[in-house]
This record gives structure tokens, C-alpha cells and sequence, in this order.
């Protein structure tokens, strides 16, 4: 389950396996092993991190893939946009993001009803 929930958050963000690997500076083949084998905790918080959600959510011990305390699912923040870019968003595209999502506030104002 672990892998597979590891799997499917990664492809959230557009990420693959292997760049989860690569950006958290785990090797691949221990990502692979976690299939079968206990991950470290100090490693499995990084992917947690990296993802932005709970070793919980990971483990399997809850279905909520939300940090408590993160901003609603429909708020957008820099940290979700920056996941492609490996945390930095080059400074050219900020305010082209930034464009984006005022406008899409704008066009589609019922989505942000409570």
C-alpha cells in the first residue's frame, strides 16, 4: 500500500517514482524496496514532505492525504506550483501563475464558495 500511495500522490504532482527519488536524494532502488520492506521514518518524511502530505496518509493509517492546517484544497499556493520546477519557480513565470489564477478566480467565482 505504501508504494502505491507514494505512486499515486507523486502522479499529482507529475511526478514519477524515480522523481521522487532524485528530488529527495533517496536512491530508486530503496524507493523500489519499500514494496517489501519498512522504510526509515527519517526517509519516508522526506517523500512526505516532497509530496505534501502525512506519513500517516503513506502508511495507510488515514485517507486524508491533507496536511492539518494546510489551506483548503481550492487555495492555491506557491508551494503547489513550484512542485515541477523541484521547489523554485523561475522568477519569469511568477507573475504569469500569479496572472493565471487571479483570472481563474475571476471566470469562476462559484468554485470558491464555501
Amino acid at each position: 500500500m505504501l508504494l502505491e500511495r507514494i505512486k499515486e500522490r507523486a502522479k499529482q504532482f507529475g511526478l514519477s517514482l524515480s522523481d521522487v527519488a532524485e528530488k529527495t536524494g533517496i536512491s530508486p532502488n530503496t524507493v523500489y524496496s519499500w514494496r517489501v520492506k519498512t522504510p526509515r521514518s527519517d526517509k519516508l518524511k522526506q517523500v512526505a514532505e516532497l509530496l505534501h502530505t502525512t506519513t500517516d496518509y503513506l502508511n495507510g493509517l488515514t485517507d486524508d492525504p491533507d496536511i492539518p492546517g494546510k489551506p483548503e484544497k481550492h487555495e492555491l499556493t506557491w508551494q503547489d506550483l513550484d512542485m515541477p520546477y523541484g521547489g523554485e519557480i523561475p522568477d519569469d513565470l511568477k507573475g504569469m501563475y500569479k496572472a493565471l489564477a487571479e483570472q481563474y478566480v475571476k471566470d469562476h467565482p462559484e468554485s470558491f464558495k464555501k
